[in-house]
């Protein structure tokens, strides 16, 4: 096993010197495999307002602003971060360096995160699919970490490269210093770098986007919810993924589907979950009319 561990790091870290094409907007489309593995965090956490609301609506097909109310102030993502987490594990997934059955091998650090978790136990391996279901689904702060030690070394590593991802995929303003979303000053994103995000996440890797309308997920006995509770309750939602820590406020990211229609939604900064997913049904029923049933474009 600490062979293979080895073998993973080495080759994420080497895959990470390739590039590709620019992409779409002016922004560098590159893969998980093109950023490089360099630290860019700021030493001094930014201003950033705790518990603020924002919200933006885009239109998935053409990366139209359907609605945004203070879209581009910084915000905390909380576990919304474990979106970039997953998007670098589709990408190595995507290229055939990772498999749904490739054994990870979880370490005393990552065993013992705090909660929400899973209860990985150092020495006993777990899958890929395995993994990516209980980030999904639970929201696993232990898993998360298994996938950054596993993918680059360290959690530090991983963290910049999400980063770097981040910037390539034009996410300003957004900066990961660890991979779960647990609470950090310098952890920042905003409402429309999240929808970036989840529109790259819908567009790139839609075979494994479907992870993110799994119901349930089970491990040692274990039965969990997906925290999405939107997800079965309103129509045409097919992820993507909630947030919560105490200078955040509830946070939650949804992609939606109608006919030939397919927004990206974003709420963070909500009172409660049960405020947040009002005010996201609201924003769905306002702006899903809006949208329109075209060709996909660029993104902002």
């Amino acid at each position: 096993m600490r062979r293979l561990f080895v073998l993973l790091a080495a080759a994420f870290v080497a895959g990470c010197n390739s590039t590709v094409p620019d992409g779409p907007a002016g922004t560098t489309a590159a893969s998980p495999q093109a950023v490089i593995a360099q630290p860019i965090v700021n030493t001094e956490p930014p201003d950033v307002e705790r518990r603020a609301y924002s919200a933006i609506v885009v239109d998935a097909r053409n990366g139209r602003v359907l609605f945004e109310e203070e879209a581009q102030s910084l915000r905390y993502p909380a576990s919304l971060t474990k979106m970039m987490t997953l998007y670098i594990v589709f990408g190595q997934l995507e290229s055939g360096r990772l498999t749904p059955a490739t054994p990870l091998e979880v370490s005393s650090v990552a065993a013992h995160q705090p909660p929400t978790k899973i209860g990985v136990r150092p020495g006993e391996p777990i899958t890929v699919d395995t993994a990516v279901r209980a980030l999904s689904v639970r929201s696993a702060n232990d898993v998360a970490v298994v996938i950054a030690e596993n993918l680059a070394g360290s959690e530090e590593a991983f963290a910049a490269a999400m980063t770097r991802q981040a910037r390539a995929l034009g996410m300003r303003q957004t900066t990961f210093v660890n991979a779960s979303g647990l609470p950090d000053p310098r952890q920042v994103t905003t409402a429309r770098d999240m929808a970036i995000l989840g529109k790259a996440l819908s567009d790139r890797y839609p075979r494994w986007f479907a992870y993110f309308s799994t119901e349930s997920f089970t491990f040692n006995g274990r039965t969990w919810k997906n925290t999405n509770k939107l997800l079965g309750k309103v129509d045409g939602v097919n992820g993507i993924k909630t947030g919560y820590i105490r200078d955040s406020g509830f946070n939650l990211v949804v992609s939606v589907q109608r006919e030939n229609k397919h927004i990206i939604a974003v709420v963070i900064g909500g009172r409660s979950g049960a405020s947040r997913n009002k005010q996201m049904e609201e924003l769905i029923e306002t702006y899903m009319p809006d949208a329109s049933g075209g060709g996909i474009l660029s993104i902002f």
